[in-house]
This record gives C-alpha cells, sequence and structure tokens, in this order.
C-alpha cells in the first residue's frame, strides 16, 4: 500500500493537476468513479494507474470487475495519499492516470463528419466540458479545439465532461482557418453562434439547420473575433423570449448543437 503522501510518485500524480506537467508527461487525472467507469469501458488501454483507497475498492465491485476484464491492476493507497494526489477535496476514493489521446483535425474530417463543435478561444473549463458533453449527447463526431481554448484534459474539464470525454475524437490546438477550410473540403457548412447573427429560427425555416454542420462556439465574454465571424457561411443567434440578457455560453451551444442534430434526423 502507498502511505507517504510527500513520496516522489504522489508527487508526481499530483503535477498533473498542472498544464505543463500534462503537456511535459501526456497524461492526465481521471477522479471518482463516474470517471474510472467511462475509461475502463471505452479506454482502458489509456489508463496508466490506478489508485484506490480499500474501502472505495471493497464498494465498487462493478469496477473491480471491469479492471480485471481489461488487465488493469489498481494500486490501494491511504486516505491521506490519495488526497494530496486528487484535484479535488473529495475524489471518493478512486484516482486513475491517464495517457492524453487526442485526434488529428485530419482523421476527424477523413471520417466524414456530420456535425461536429468547433470552440475558438473557450477559456472555461466548466463550459469546455459542458460543451464536450452536450455534442456526445446530441450524436455530434467530434469536438475541435482552437486557438487558445482550455486545455480538455485539465481536472475540471475532465470532471465537467462526466465521461463524454473517453465518447467522442477530440482535437487540440489547431488552427481556426485550418479547421474551416478542412471542413469545408469535407462538405460542412460552418455556423457561427453570435449576438451579431442572424435568428436562428429562421435558419431552421429554410432548412440550414439540416445540412452537415460545424457548429463555432467562441470565447465566453468576447465572443468570436471579427475575423472568425468571416470564415463562417453563416452567424446565427439564439432567440430570447424571456427577460434575460444572455444564455451561457454551454447553454448556447447545447441548445445549438441540438437543434442541428434534430434537423438532421427529422
Amino acid at each position: 500500500m502507498l502511505e507517504n503522501p510527500r513520496s516522489p510518485r504522489v508527487r508526481a500524480v499530483a503535477k498533473l493537476t498542472k498544464r505543463s506537467a500534462r503537456t511535459e508527461t501526456g497524461l492526465f487525472l481521471l477522479e471518482g468513479p463516474q470517471a474510472v467507469r467511462e475509461a475502463l469501458t471505452y479506454r482502458p488501454e489509456a489508463i496508466v494507474d490506478l489508485f484506490v483507497t480499500p474501502t472505495s475498492w471493497e464498494k465498487h465491485a462493478d469496477l473491480r470487475d471491469m479492471a480485471e476484464d481489461a488487465g488493469v491492476e489498481a494500486e490501494f493507497v491511504t486516505e491521506s495519499v490519495l488526497a494530496a494526489m486528487a484535484d479535488t477535496v473529495t475524489p471518493q476514493g478512486l484516482v486513475a492516470v491517464a495517457r492524453q489521446t487526442p485526434t488529428s483535425v485530419k482523421d476527424i474530417f477523413a471520417a466524414s463528419p456530420r456535425l461536429i463543435a468547433i470552440c475558438e478561444e473557450v477559456r472555461d473549463p466548466g463550459n469546455l466540458g459542458t460543451i464536450i458533453r452536450a455534442a456526445d449527447a446530441a450524436g455530434a463526431d467530434a469536438v475541435v479545439l482552437t486557438g487558445r481554448t482550455v486545455d480538455p484534459y485539465n481536472p475540471k474539464v475532465v470532471r465537467s465532461t462526466t465521461g463524454s470525454l473517453f465518447h467522442l475524437p477530440v482535437s487540440v490546438g489547431g488552427d481556426l482557418a485550418d479547421v474551416v477550410q478542412r471542413a469545408h473540403a469535407a462538405g460542412l457548412q460552418i455556423l457561427a453562434a453570435d449576438v451579431k447573427g442572424d435568428d436562428l429560427l429562421a435558419a431552421r425555416a429554410e432548412g440550414v439547420l439540416a445540412q452537415p454542420s460545424g457548429w463555432l462556439f467562441g470565447n465566453e465574454a468576447r465572443g468570436l473575433a471579427d475575423e472568425a465571424l468571416e470564415l463562417a457561411d453563416r452567424v446565427l443567434k439564439l432567440p430570447i423570449f424571456g427577460r434575460a440578457e444572455s444564455l451561457n455560453l454551454a447553454t448556447a451551444a447545447s441548445v445549438c448543437l441540438y437543434e442541428s442534430a434534430f434537423a438532421q434526423r427529422a
């Protein structure tokens, strides 16, 4: 059993809360039974280490069976060691270290997607995680991150995806102009979500949303730069029927992705 919270091994795991360590090692943290369960189900080969408290391992018999079937060996640790490793205050008895598995932009468009989310300069981890989760739920084929969008392997992003990070391809570090060019070559239109745009309901009535699309979402505070908007085929905004000043980025992105999902399946 690993018992020393100050041991070099524990410190190495704890460093993965920092982007510099994740970049250097190509690894990231998973915390809690839900994240570990999704990794064992969809990407068991990505798990490098699995640390558990004896109490937690006794409680989660399904995870024990899944880990055994996947050939993933769990290592027992104390509660204090787990607390030293984790980003959260209550990691619920399980922490895993996994390899990052980003997908190249080339491979994403080679798969002939019909619906993708493109995040340009999205900075809030909770927003990005929720957008990845919404894209997964709406049946999108991929999420593409461009510009200085927050690292998808940030612990807060990983938690916000609730496992969706393992369900669909995510591309990191792309150039927006290049991504748009590849999307057009693959037969997708680019729909930018922005308050400067046309009413989404009118676009829905025109049949625009039924076409293969890449939805482009921008920064929480500034939205999309003019240069980004010029790359889009259409700029659309969600109507506000009540008195709200605006919608949270992740909420707006969820609605846009589902509108396209509904139209494409109609």
